[in-house]
């Protein structure tokens, strides 16, 4: 009977199927040698939304000129994390504590957990989850509204 009330997947011809789920439609996506990502698109219960789709199907050539810009914002959460830990303000961690001292060392010590494509305040956004290695506790999103950065927002849960 619940049948009856479940949309059939969707296909793409770039993005491949995207099922829908928990009110979103879920595929997958890879970006830079991040294979098989989570990409979550808001959308009706028919269809993603043409305006969501349209920009998933750009993050592959937009993430490449996003990247410097994400990489800067991820080095600027960690320098705090290395500052405490050098003055003694925080426990030493189990594993070794990364240490750079320029934006682009970020990514081996960063895992794309998610993007997504969906509304923000009414505004489509483009977020990319990271796991940190100097942050346990949190999930960071970087977020772009209309290829702009907006911000990296902290404890960022997928849709």
């Amino acid at each position: 009977m619940f049948g009856l009330f479940k949309s059939p997947p969707f296909g793409d011809p770039l993005l491949g199927e995207f099922t829908r789920s928990r009110g979103y439609w879920r595929g997958s996506i890879s970006l830079e040698g991040s294979t098989g990502v989570p990409l979550v698109l808001s959308g009706t219960r028919l269809e993603p939304s043409s305006q969501a789709m349209e920009a998933a199907r750009t993050l592959t050539t937009a993430f490449s000129a996003w990247r410097p810009t994400i990489e800067s914002a991820l080095f600027e959460h960690y320098v705090p994390y290395a500052e405490a830990l050098a003055a003694g303000e925080l426990p030493p961690q189990g594993e070794a504590f990364p240490s750079m001292s320029t934006p682009n060392q970020v990514w081996p010590h960063v895992s794309l957990e998610f993007v997504s494509v969906t509304p923000l305040e009414g505004v489509l956004t483009s977020e990319f989850g990271y796991r940190t290695a100097w942050d346990e506790e949190h999930s960071l999103g970087a977020r772009f509204q209309a290829g702009k950065f907006l911000e990296l927002c902290g404890s960022v849960l997928p849709p």
